[in-house]
């Protein structure tokens, strides 16, 4: 079992930064990858960035590829999600979640499928 603990999320005007943690335990650190999702209301659950489990390989949708930037840190056991040049359209609730199972890349790595645990969100909301 993981456990994912979110936090960092709030109120932030167009053009500003969050930097969101994902705080995690239960298991090795270093033996599952971790991505963001976000869900807007009215919408899907979506693909933000996965990191593997070293942190050498990472992976971001379109839309955030150039202003967001995931990390890990294995000495603190937590996962980041830096936020710059923030727009209206990144409002949503920010979800980590982890993953134990092999994937070969940016397919598996996108799909809520794959991942295994997911923490309880936090709310990012970008005013214009």
């Amino acid at each position: 079992q993981v456990q994912l603990v979110e936090s960092g999320g709030g109120l932030v005007q167009a053009g500003g930064s969050l930097r969101l943690s994902c705080a995690a335990s239960g298991r090795t650190f270093g033996s599952y990858a971790m991505g963001w999702f976000r869900q807007a209301p009215g919408k899907e659950r979506e693909f933000v960035t996965a990191i593997n489990r070293s942190g050498g390989n990472t992976y971001y949708a379109d839309s955030v590829k150039g202003r967001f930037t995931i990390s890990r840190d294995t000495a603190k056991n937590t996962v980041y999600l830096q936020m710059n040049s923030l727009k209206p359209e990144d409002t949503a609730v920010y979800y980590c979640a982890a993953g134990v199972n092999y994937c070969s890349g940016y397919g598996c790595y996108s799909s809520p499928a794959w991942y295994d645990y997911w923490g309880q969100g936090t709310q990012v909301t970008v005013s214009s």
